[in-house]
């Protein structure tokens, strides 16, 4: 009995476990939060970190800045202006209208020297309305005079202000062209009349003139005009010549 009541002793913890409460959790521990700076100043005061920052930028590749080539659209030419005298003339009766291009009214030689296939009446009556707009033009796109000089066309197609009435021709000024010229070349500015037989070479039929400054417009290399300059105490006639080229 005693032996049996020393091994209950011994045996009875192992079986039996008395019942413990469980430990109780380790404390939470809060780390506290990093302050962020409001400003890159805050950041800098550290001079490690400013060195550091300092060494990043180092290590960026710079690349340098080179001006790129900007397609700038190519502005048109602008047009040229001179100033030329001008001269329109035709017998009173029967004969047809010259206009006579000068750049020096001493030069008998005309720059530009045109017949067309107005009638002096005509235009004359065309006159009176105070504007008068004939425009040249010149259209043959299998033709090599589409590369050469606007004053080497030799003909043109003619319109009196929107009316198509004939043509015009380039012409060599003639020693007849040349003396009545130079009857003119002390006068700039003038309308008038030739008597027939006062230029050597002329028929016997008066001449009719108006001689006056004209604005000399080019456009570009097939377009040009001339526009006619009214003196101030003009009447304010406008006329106007306008060269066309049509490709």
């Amino acid at each position: 009995m005693p032996k049996t009541d020393a091994l209950r002793r011994f045996l009875l913890p192992c079986f039996a476990t008395t019942p413990t409460s469980p430990a109780p959790p380790p404390p939470l521990t809060i780390a506290p939060k990093k302050r962020l700076s409001t400003s890159l100043r805050d950041d800098l005061d550290d001079p490690k970190q400013e060195k550091k920052l300092q060494e990043d930028q180092d290590s960026y590749p710079t690349t340098p800045t080179t001006p790129t080539n900007s397609i700038i659209p190519s502005a048109p030419p602008r047009s040229s202006k001179t100033m030329v005298i001008g001269t329109i003339y035709g017998q009173r009766r029967g004969g047809h209208v010259w206009f006579c291009v000068q750049h020096d009214r001493l030069n008998t030689k005309p720059s530009l020297l045109l017949e067309l296939s107005i009638p002096t009446t005509t235009l004359i009556q065309e006159m009176q309305s105070g504007l008068v707009r004939i425009a040249l033009e010149f259209k043959d796109t299998s033709s090599e005079l589409n590369l050469c000089p606007l004053h080497s066309i030799p003909m043109w197609t003619l319109f009196c202000n929107g009316r198509k009435i004939g043509f015009a021709i380039k012409r060599r000024a003639t020693q007849q062209t040349r003396n009545m010229l130079k009857t003119m070349q002390n006068m700039t500015v003038g309308a008038g009349v030739i008597p027939s037989g006062l230029v050597s070479g002329t028929e016997t039929e008066e001449v009719l003139y108006m001689r006056a400054n004209y604005e000399c417009v080019i456009g570009g290399a097939d377009s040009e005009s001339f526009h006619l300059i009214n003196p101030e105490e003009g009447p304010g006639q406008e006329f106007s010549i306008f060269l066309l080229r049509s490709k």
